[in-house]
């Protein structure tokens, strides 16, 4: 984002940031005076009150929203958010008012509505609402683009190659994924294991391959790159691999779901969603490094295997999850909650 207060992006939607130089709870605090604020003192220039996050904000904005009359609406960003909330007394207030004064409570996976009606909220308050990918600038590669891209980033052109995107942290699963790939790796000597991202752990995975015995062809940390190479980086690959304990809806996986890849994925409900296992690509247990390398080495070695689940995977990813569908589920979500207001 552009270091403003206030400008307009490229839809020409304004975007006002309410706090930047705050740190901490201070910041906390801030935010949540500055939601409160605009709600009121913008209040005849909106007419839904869309609320992301829980924190103190949402308990600052919901009674200035509810006493504006206000139709509000919220979206949960992850799995295990709310069993979170319930825990803290400001969470269980957030979950009470918003059982009582939201029109609609948005939610990722099939996982997060039995987290929500055990969190209190009413069942017919809850609706799916996923992530949305671009699957136009998500998609198969053309056969010439594959060689050019990987001989500039010294991709050997017989490898074949798995491929995790996102941020480098226990909780994705990257011990899990590097010894299960190390174990497969060594019944395919072609394989490659590529992790595009940065993150806290990277030192300690980076160990852990050397470790493992997996030199610089087998496996490669590529680091943070702009979010323009991130079709290219998929493009050239073979399978995704997702080996996380719990997500809401990964924006990663449906990417390389657009890209046309098969997938190796931990079996939790919101890779369940998106993946029906030996048709979009192979489920495992998130901690069974046995599971991981069985399916991993599967996909490794089966090139139609690969193909005919990636068309799959671009299938399901076109028809439910792409820009379009998303937002024609907005749409109808908000017509709805306008003509009840």
């Amino acid at each position: 984002m552009p270091a403003l207060r206030e400008w307009v992006d490229p839809a020409g939607v304004p975007v006002r940031i309410l706090t930047r130089r705050s740190r901490g709870r201070w910041k906390d605090l801030f935010f949540a005076i500055g939601v409160a604020w605009a709600l009121w003192r913008d209040r005849k220039r909106y007419d839904v009150v869309y609320f992301l996050m829980q924190g103190l904000h949402l308990a600052a904005g919901l009674p200035v929203a509810r006493a504006l009359g206000k139709p509000i609406v919220m979206k949960i960003s992850g799995s295990g958010i709310i069993p979170i909330m319930v825990n803290s007394r400001l969470g269980r207030l957030e979950l009470k008012w918003l059982a009582k004064w939201a029109s609609r409570v948005m939610l990722l996976n099939e996982g997060m509505f039995d987290e929500a009606m055990a969190g209190g909220l009413p069942r017919e308050k809850l609706f799916w609402m996923p992530n949305p990918v671009d699957t136009d600038e998500f998609q198969p590669a053309q056969p010439d683009e594959i060689a050019p891209w990987r001989e500039r980033h010294g991709i050997p052109p017989q490898s074949t190659v798995a491929i995790y995107v996102g941020r480098l942290s226990h909780e994705k699963g990257l011990t899990q994924l590097l010894r299960g790939f190390a174990k497969a790796a060594c019944a395919v000597p072609a394989a490659m294991l590529i992790l595009v991202g940065d993150g806290p752990q990277r030192g300690e995975l980076e160990a852990l391959a050397k470790e493992l015995g997996l030199g610089r062809s087998q496996v490669r940390f590529v680091g943070r790159v702009d979010l323009q190479e991130v079709p290219s980086w998929l493009q050239a690959s073979d399978l995704f691999a997702l080996l996380s304990p719990n997500e809401g809806l990964s924006c990663a996986l449906l990417e390389g779901m657009a890209s046309g890849l098969a997938s190796v994925v931990s079996d939790i409900p919101a890779n369940r969603q998106l993946i029906d296992d030996r048709v979009h690509g192979l489920t495992v247990p998130f901690d069974d490094e046995g599971a991981a390398e069985e399916a991993l080495l599967k996909l490794l070695c089966s090139a139609d295997l690969r193909k005919h689940m990636g068309e799959a995977a671009r299938s399901r990813a076109v028809g439910n999850y792409s820009t379009d569908r998303v937002v024609d589920r907005y749409e109808a979500m908000l017509s709805e909650v306008m003509v009840s207001k």
